[in-house]
């Protein structure tokens, strides 16, 4: 597994530094990390997707949190993280023109999943090892739901986006990141 990327990043506080620890020891303990059939723990991938000027983000609402929330993925096997955001990004808003912000995450988070029904199926309490990236979209290309997996595509303010969210557990993680986006000079 590529774990180079997760080996060179600075932790942000304490809290990123023991889950950068926590993810380096599961990586070399488990080699089906970047798989779903780890049902403990296995590496996914997050994206803040924002406009160029990086103030307005563009969160889905998914099906299972009924929650305003950031897009993403399960590496199923894949070590290239941004890979898989690229690819998610357009395939969960529907836009087409999309990069990174940087080639490096932004955010690593150890983050558990509570049991739920995907798809018919009944998936178990695990922990998702996610790292997050910054991806950059134009605002006004069309936006699409895809309706097996949110409700609706949608370009919140910045500063007013985490009044949209209500899974709770999760506004720390994206203050974290949206306090980080604010530093970013363009």
């Amino acid at each position: 597994m590529h774990i180079k990327i997760i080996e060179n990043y600075q932790p942000k506080n304490e809290q990123e530094a023991i889950d950068k620890l926590a993810m380096l020891d599961f990586a070399k303990k488990n080699p089906d990390a970047l798989f779903r059939t780890n049902l403990i723990a296995h590496f996914s991938n997050s994206a803040i997707i924002l406009n160029s000027s990086l103030t307005k983000v563009l969160f889905a609402n998914h099906l299972i949190y009924k929650s305003w929330g950031w897009i993403g993925g399960h590496n199923d096997g894949n070590p290239n993280f941004l890979e898989i955001l690229l690819e998610e990004a357009t395939e969960e808003t529907g836009v087409k023109n999309v990069s990174p912000l940087f080639d490096e995450p932004v955010a690593l988070d150890n983050i558990l999943v509570h049991n739920h029904i995907k798809r018919g199926h009944y998936v178990g309490d695990h922990i998702h090892m996610n790292l997050t990236y910054l991806l950059i979209a134009d605002e006004n290309e069309a936006l699409v739901t895809k309706i097996d997996e949110n409700s609706g595509v949608q370009w919140f303010d910045l500063d007013d986006v985490l009044n949209h969210v209500t899974e709770e557990r999760m506004i720390p993680i994206y203050q974290k990141i949206f306090s980080y986006i604010k530093t970013i000079k363009i």
